[in-house]
């Protein structure tokens, strides 16, 4: 390859060899008793708005009440949280008493970084935009401005927060912020903690996909949206990933359309975080599904849906929050109280994941997400089969297309490299993915199993048993920050494999497959899946391409080239 090869994050491999060579055993490890839960943190966080332009209806005083009104359940309930002001809404006086108002100890007064008129007017530049405020990202974003604009807006934000709070906040949200804008409140300002939006594809015409899925990382000084793989090369504010996505029907809301829908916990949502029945399926999830170092999630809402919009699931949320809370069950924090226990405790990003072990009612599905400062993966259980639905791996050295350039688009789009995409790469009718099948009797057939039961019996590492149904075995799986391993027990004979499938129209980045080698290409970045044991190969048909084992046995493995 002409290009650094990006060596991908990805093993697997025989299971016993693999703890043979963690514990010097040959057996899983034990534990005895029970170990400590990792803490649940949960950030209520509210962003304010001073207007609304796409409804008439939505007033300057519809959005305050609605704040007022959050104020006043979060009072309730005795829940702290984090408020975050755009620069128009900071400016205005009732916000500023009412946030004034709120005890420093529980709540975090912080900049939400949508650029209105007249933060662009104050920092001496001229406003393109349609209205006071404008959602498209080359006005409303900071991916809008050159990088010596970027500073000057930060520089006057800052400067009116401090003259009317007294001090810069700790705290700067948005749903997408670019890495030099950043760097610069961090380095300038001291700022421990950002957010930004969960994945998504072309909502509000804003693209991120393939990122650390949820909890919070280390982003690339390169690239706010890509997690840095080394400290010297990382930006060190942690991002936290906003809105709670459903773990198992976000991703697939909206295959073959232009955008995704919405599934995640805002309140406004009245088929997920509007739902009684959803919202206590989501925390019961939460809370008692494997998670690695931590579990994170954002519940709140900005005040452009209204009060009237949110107040059913705010009322359903609030109450189970603080029930939660008061049962020792999950941490509500500010966002900068978590930022700061972030920096305290994690130099480098750590290994995270997000279990799902019981689906809502009437459905079977069951999920893991597990993301590293390398890769992210997703396996998902449908109807008792298991696919392979996302592999995406990190390069911090990989540049955001607006670090340096601004946009010039009402759009904007951030990616990481893709090895397997069950959204981008699916029609309604053909789900992408990587899926586990046997020969039997000169027929292939899908594999099908029982439940999944996902452990982590070491920092930093998952391992999932899943026990056959329509053969004898059982496979297991281990995965940590740079593998994952996969073998079959109970069964010497059974002719496995791995497929990936597509839709017929998809834009693979996959280039050449070899026997031990699939070379991909993705924007400006050469990258291979490497086979150290077992082979590729490109059989008849749709599949894209076969992984077959060898002696029962498939390693897959890699390693970026930094």
């Amino acid at each position: 390859m002409k290009n650094r090869h990006l060596l991908i994050v990805l093993v697997l491999t025989f299971f016993s060899l693999s703890f043979s060579s963690r514990n010097g055993t040959g057996k899983p490890p034990e534990t005895s008793g029970k170990r400590n839960d990792p803490p649940k943190i949960v950030n209520i966080i509210n962003f304010i708005r001073l207007c609304e332009p796409r409804d008439d209806r939505i007033t300057e005083d519809v959005l305050y009440d609605t704040v007022a009104k959050q104020v006043d359940i979060m009072k309730k309930y005795g829940l702290g949280g984090t408020f975050l002001l755009q620069y128009d809404a900071l400016l205005d006086a009732r916000y500023q008493t009412l946030l004034k108002s709120l005890p420093a100890g529980s709540f975090d007064i912080g900049a939400w970084w949508e650029i209105p008129q007249p933060l662009v007017a104050n920092a001496g530049l001229k406003w393109r935009g349609r209205y006071p405020w404008d959602w498209h990202a080359d006005v409303g974003f900071s991916t809008g401005y050159t990088p010596p604009e970027r500073e000057k807006l930060v520089d006057v934000y800052m400067r009116d927060f401090k003259q009317v709070f007294g001090a810069y906040p700790k705290s700067v949200g948005s749903w997408f912020i670019d890495a030099h804008t950043l760097n610069y409140l961090y380095e300038n300002y001291g700022i421990v903690a950002s957010c930004n939006c969960k994945d998504q594809v072309g909502t509000d015409g804003y693209t991120l996909w393939g990122g650390y899925w949820n909890q919070a990382y280390y982003p690339s000084k390169l690239n706010s949206y890509m997690p840095a793989q080394h400290e010297q090369n990382q930006i060190p504010v942690p991002i936290f990933r906003m809105l709670g996505s459903d773990p198992i029907r976000q991703y697939d809301t909206g295959i073959g359309g232009s955008r995704q829908g919405v599934t995640t916990l805002e309140p406004v949502y009245r088929h997920a975080g509007g739902d009684l029945t959803w919202v206590h399926w989501f925390f019961r999830e939460f809370v008692d599904g494997e998670a690695l170092a931590y579990a994170y999630v954002q519940a709140g809402q900005e005040n452009s849906f209204t009060w009237g919009g949110m107040s059913k699931g705010f009322e359903i949320q609030m109450p189970l929050i603080a029930r939660l809370r008061d049962e020792k069950k999950i941490r509500v924090e500010t966002l900068a109280e978590s930022g700061q226990w972030f920096k305290d405790h994690y130099k480098i990003t750590p290994a995270t994941s997000v279990t799902v072990n019981r689906d809502l009612p009437g459905g079977n599905r069951k999920t893991v997400w597990f993301n590293s400062r390398f890769y992210r993966v997703n396996l998902i259980w449908e109807d008792g089969t298991l696919r392979v639905r996302d592999i995406h791996v990190f390069d911090e050295n990989l540049p955001s297309d607006y670090l340096t350039e601004r946009a010039t688009s009402n759009e904007c789009s951030f990616f990481t490299l893709p090895l397997v995409d069950g959204y981008l790469w699916s029609s309604p009718e053909k789900l992408a993915g990587l899926r586990l099948k046997a020969r039997v009797d000169g027929n292939e057939m899908l594999i099908k199993g029982g439940d999944p039961v996902v452990a982590s019996a070491m920092p930093g590492q998952l391992h999932i048993t899943w026990p056959l149904t329509s053969l004898s075995g059982v496979l297991v799986i281990a995965i940590d920050e740079r593998h994952i391993e996969m073998k079959m027990e109970g069964t010497k004979s059974l002719d496995w494999f791995l497929d990936l499938t597509t839709a017929g129209n998809a834009n693979l980045p996959i280039k050449t497959i070899a026997p031990h080698r699939v070379d991909c290409q993705f924007k400006t970045r050469d990258y291979s899946l490497t086979a150290e044991q077992g082979s590729f190969s490109k059989p008849e048909g749709d599949t894209v391409f076969r992984i077959t084992p060898k002696a029962n046995m498939i390693i897959l493995k890699g390693n970026l080239a930094l």
